[in-house]
């Protein structure tokens, strides 16, 4: 079995595979990302461990990682791997990458519209045979509220609503209205510029919004996994075949 380890902005997601197939998968959000990984592999060393990270690992993270494993791959910063080898932009995290790979896998054919809600909010287009068409990143929906409250200090830090109002009208609602009526205005812009797109919605505030909306929407919790998967799986048959 081969390990998948994705390590986002807030938290750390991984993933048993075998081929291009996701097994048990893992949560975690805390600072012992190491220890956690290890305690992942503490029946079994992975054959292969496909890392993806927003930072540049250190060589005592790196150490760590190959004690766990037969063969690492590290996808980050420091190793200019994935993007440009499936032709995304050398400037595209993995995880955008690994998010449009599996779109081109999963709705091969069909030209896809993207979006990422995490620590950011992103937004990516291909087109249908796979080519990348560009995208942007905004703040997501936490780090708005957060924003708010730290540089208008006369404002409370508020947790995303349940449900919101067309109005505000209060303080607190005029913030939660005001914030998720903004992102809700700004997915429906991109979605509206290639409305024959199909539209996937990835992130952990992906099923919050997909409830919001009103078009045909694909919820895959697990995107950049899945892209993850894809890349293990090619990276194991080239060194195996």
């Amino acid at each position: 079995m081969n390990l998948i380890v994705e390590i986002g902005n807030t938290a750390l997601k991984a993933a048993w595979t075998e081929d291009k197939t996701l097994g048990k998968t893992f949560r975690y959000q805390g600072e012992r990302k190491m220890e956690f990984i290890a305690s992942v592999t503490g029946r079994e060393k992975a054959g292969v461990m496909v890392v993806s990270c927003v930072y540049e690992l250190s060589a005592a993270e790196q150490e760590r990682l190959r004690k766990e494993c037969h063969r690492l791959v590290i996808l980050d910063p420091a190793h200019p791997l994935t993007a440009s080898r499936y032709g995304f932009p050398s400037y595209l995290s993995y995880d955008r990458a690994a998010a449009l790979l599996a779109a081109q896998y999963l709705f091969r054919g069909k030209a896809c519209t993207v979006f990422d809600f995490g620590t950011t909010l992103t937004v990516d287009y291909i087109d249908a045979d796979g080519r990348y068409e560009g995208g942007n990143i905004s703040l997501g929906c936490r780090t708005r509220f957060k924003a708010l409250n730290r540089y208008a200090r006369a404002l409370p830090l508020l947790d995303t609503p349940g449900d919101i109002l067309p109005l505000g009208d209060s303080l607190e609602t005029s913030i939660g209205s005001g914030i998720v009526s903004g992102i809700i205005f700004e997915i429906q812009s991109y979605m509206d510029r290639k409305p024959d797109n199909v539209v996937l919605f990835t992130g952990g505030d992906a099923i919050y919004f997909v409830k919001k909306m009103k078009n045909s929407i694909f919820v895959v919790c697990n995107l950049v996994l899945i892209g993850l998967a894809l890349i293990t799986d090619e990276y194991v048959r080239e060194k195996d075949s």
